[in-house]
């Protein structure tokens, strides 16, 4: 396995509102590695893209990282001035957003966006910061850069307007680029294209990868290691297809019987997860999916289970893997 790049520690997110405070990350460490793909896999609302929010340190308000270490370039990225993250981000992390639509300055050309990072960060030229991100719209796919480069936002697809924001977030060769569900609202096919073309990008430069999805599909096609997230936690992680193939927490068993197989659809019942999650402003002194749970037992409403190495490099937290 390559070097770590990024090392994530025992970090707290945590959300105050009024008397309540929410615990949307409470307690994750992971580490990401050079060249390689890390997915954080988990439903909505499970807390995954607040915590790579919070290694950007661009947690909305009311949120506010409460404990832990974020270690990139061997330095901790909470204890960073403001104007050291604004070098990081873009530079050193980059990040694709979820809907590019809203991402994307509706007034500015899209040429103009993908130049604005070299200019702001690699002190490129206007000349030059144009020359290069013709480039880059090349490398992307799109068609036609030397003229659509002066076109606007609206004048582009959806799955086009997600290759400028690739563009925009390896404009600068960061090291790390996070993919927060690059694929939401675009069809099958484009979604394929999309993710070829983030990892593929990131193979060929070295840039490590950490994709925010809830498509188990994707963590077998595109994942190196993968860190599977409920109510604020890691649940289970390790190497892709150790955790693919031999799934052992009960809420991904869960997850994976949810899937409708294509070799027996006449007489398959899907088995959903019944229950909801629980809710992260109340405290919880036991394992969270223990009420949606099928062989929980006494211990597990007592105590929450530590992850702990189950397999090869395999983790897992419940106390009835042990």
């Amino acid at each position: 396995m390559s070097s770590v790049i990024l090392k994530v520690q025992d970090l707290r997110t945590h959300f105050f509102m009024g008397q309540e405070v929410l615990r949307a990350v409470d307690g994750i460490s992971y580490d990401v590695h050079e060249g390689e793909t890390t997915v954080l896999l988990g439903e909505s609302g499970c807390g995954k893209t607040v915590s790579v929010l919070s290694i950007l340190r661009m947690v909305p308000a009311p949120g506010k990282v409460v404990a832990g270490k974020i270690i990139f370039g061997g330095q901790n990225l909470l204890e960073a001035s403001e104007e050291e993250m604004i070098n990081i981000r873009g530079q050193g992390i980059s990040m694709v957003f979820q809907e590019p639509m809203t991402s994307l300055n509706p007034i500015i050309s899209v040429g103009e966006q993908i130049a604005e990072p070299l200019k702001e960060h690699l002190k490129m030229s206007s000349k030059s910061a144009r020359k290069r991100a013709i480039e880059l719209m090349h490398l992307v796919g799109l068609p036609d850069p030397e003229r659509r480069h002066c076109e606007y936002p609206f004048q582009f697809s959806a799955g086009m307007r997600q290759r400028v924001m690739i563009a925009m977030a390896l404009s600068c060769n960061p090291k790390i680029l996070i993919a927060d569900e690059p694929t939401t609202a675009l069809d099958v096919t484009v979604q394929a294209q999309i993710l070829d073309l983030i990892t593929g990008l990131a193979k060929k430069t070295g840039t490590a990868v950490i994709l925010i999805t809830h498509n188990l599909g994707l963590v077998a096609r595109y994942a190196d290691t993968v860190n599977v997230m409920y109510a604020g936690r890691i649940i289970e992680s390790g190497l892709a297809d150790a955790v693919c193939d031999k799934p052992m927490h009960p809420y991904l068993q869960g997850l994976l019987q949810c899937i409708p197989r294509i070799e027996n659809l006449d007489d398959q019942q899907l088995n959903p997860i019944y229950g909801r999650p629980p809710d992260l402003s109340q405290q919880i002194n036991g394992c969270y999916f223990q009420p949606r749970c099928l062989i929980s037992f006494t211990s597990c409403s007592k105590k929450y289970p530590s992850l702990d190495l189950i397999g090869d490099g395999h983790y897992c937290a419940c106390f009835a893997r042990r």
